[in-house]
């Protein structure tokens, strides 16, 4: 109640500001101001995991090679075109002419240099799982690379068009990610020209940008500010402060949809999902609970997964029972499902040796009414929760130290249409891997590795059914983005949660 007061009471601050007349965006200045929700933690896109990361890597970085988001199609982006040698091997024509914000020219060097920096697990990037797969580049010549992956790794086109930008090998030795993340140099349609961490983020379009798969820039700057708290970035939105939020919460969004003439509210599915993770693997201490199957099985069966998408997700949201995103390439839905029950929970309990329940720390980073309601179903069935709400930053690394013995995460998989993305990010035996499950990892090695399509799918559902059966995850849902925008801004946005600022126009 307490919350549904507040968000009202933002509601009609943010009319009464309207009726006084607000600003119009400030088309006239060539200058789009949006909100960010959450810090970010480094600007440079190979040490942050966050999404409003990966939107600012998609501005001021290129990939070599781009996936069309509409028709999935991959084209040509810092590459032109690419062959496998043989099946750990694969060469890539790069585009000449490119060249960096700061003038330099984009060839095989930057590559090569930008390639085996990230391939070194000694160098931190923080999503291993994004560079681990390659081994090292070499340079072919002025216009040619070759890119050797570790084992064999299929999905390896898909990565290239997602998290792996290129870098200016000279600027990147000498000011390294700590430089970077303060003074970011890309070959991107947009370049950085101000930033203070966490913060503020200036973008200016790029007049040199070449002709590539993302399309031209037409907006000027791009002001990005974050703003914590949505009821701010409403009442900003409303005084003309801010021309465009997202991660509206789906009842926000539903009353500023019925203010029509001033707001263009958008709807789209994501690849995120959101899930419990428990601690299996008991790293988090002897006496947790969670190495128990009976009760990591009673904390899926006390969750009304479909009431938190009717009421809280709404939209495009729906039921998740898989441990990956229902369009990625080999995941399965053909999972055990947890259909809600608090009784058969509370069973499991006692079986489990908690008659009378017990309390556990419960983490979460975002979405705190989601959070909230998934804590409240958990009390009900004798889980009673000690609730922590942290930075996401803070929590990753907690997690990474095995600390955390319950939360409630969400993974957009930088938006890659591989379940490896998720799947071989969480359960491979990695920092992040709370079940330590050698059976599984021993699966996710063959899916990951083998060149035959269809044995691929076979051995991800295999891993992902003993996953489910283990109860090692409470899937629960995918996400839904809400995108709210004044009537000056054109946008239309796309499934994979990435604000492309090239497509965005004025009215």
């Amino acid at each position: 109640m307490k919350v549904t007061l507040l968000k009202a009471s933002a509601l009609v601050l943010a009319v009464s500001v309207a009726a006084t007349g607000a600003a119009l965006a400030d088309k006239a200045n060539d200058t789009l101001k949006v909100a960010y929700t959450k810090e970010l933690e480094n600007v440079d896109s190979y040490f942050n995991s966050s999404r409003e990361g990966v939107v600012l890597q998609r501005a001021i970085w290129d990939g070599l090679i781009y996936r069309d988001p509409i028709t999935n199609e991959y084209k040509g982006n810092l590459a032109t075109s690419w062959k496998w040698v043989d099946d750990k091997t694969l060469e890539l024509k790069l585009r000449e002419g490119v060249k960096f914000h700061d003038g330099s020219d984009f060839d095989a060097d930057d590559v090569v240099a930008t390639v085996n920096f990230v391939a070194d697990e000694a160098n931190g990037v923080k999503t291993q799982r994004n560079v681990n797969w390659m081994e090292s580049a070499e340079k072919v010549d002025q216009y040619t690379v070759r890119i050797h992956t570790k084992d064999v790794f299929p999905a390896a086109i898909e990565f290239l068009s997602g998290p792996v930008s290129m870098y200016p090998a000279e600027y990147y030795a000498k000011v390294g990610p700590s430089g970077m993340g303060l003074k970011p140099v890309g070959t991107g349609p947009y370049k950085a020209v101000e930033v203070v961490p966490g913060q503020h983020f200036v973008l200016e379009k790029n007049e040199n940008y070449f002709d590539g798969p993302k399309g031209q820039p037409t907006i000027g700057k791009i002001d990005i500010r974050t703003i914590p708290d949505v009821n701010t970035q409403i009442a900003e939105l409303f005084s003309g402060n801010l021309d465009l939020i997202w991660q509206v919460p789906a009842d926000q969004a539903e009353k500023l949809a019925e203010m029509g003439d001033r707001f263009t509210v958008a709807n789209e599915s994501t690849m995120r999902i959101g899930y419990l993770t428990m601690d299996a693997a008991g790293r988090s201490g002897a006496d947790n609970p969670f190495t128990n199957l009976k009760v990591r099985q009673a904390v899926n069966y006390a969750i009304d997964r479909n009431a938190l998408v009717n009421n809280l997700l709404k939209g495009k949201s729906k039921v998740v029972w898989s441990a990956c995103f229902p369009s990625q390439f080999g995941c399965t839905s053909d999972v055990q499902e947890y259909a809600y029950d608090p009784e058969k929970a509370k069973q499991l309990l006692a079986e489990a040796g908690y008659k009378d329940g017990f309390t556990t720390p419960f983490y979460a980073y975002r979405n705190r009414d989601y959070a909230e309601a998934i804590s409240s179903y958990l009390n009900a069935v004798g889980i009673k929760t000690d609730f922590k709400m942290l930075q996401y930053s803070a929590l990753r690394e907690k997690s990474m130290k095995g600390e955390i013995p319950l939360q409630f995460l969400t993974w957009g998989s930088f938006s890659i249409n591989d379940a490896s993305a998720i799947v071989s990010q969480f359960f491979k035996g990695g920092e992040l891997d709370d079940a330590r499950d050698k059976q599984v990892e021993e699966w996710l090695a063959v899916a990951d590795s083998a060149t035959d399509p269809e044995k691929r799918k076979e051995y991800y559902k295999k891993a992902l059914q003993r996953i489910a059966d283990e109860a090692y995850w409470a899937p629960m849902f995918s996400y839904n983005t809400n995108y709210v925008s004044s009537k000056e801004v054109n946008y239309t946005p796309t499934a994979d949660e990435v604000l492309r600022f090239t497509t965005m126009k004025w009215n």
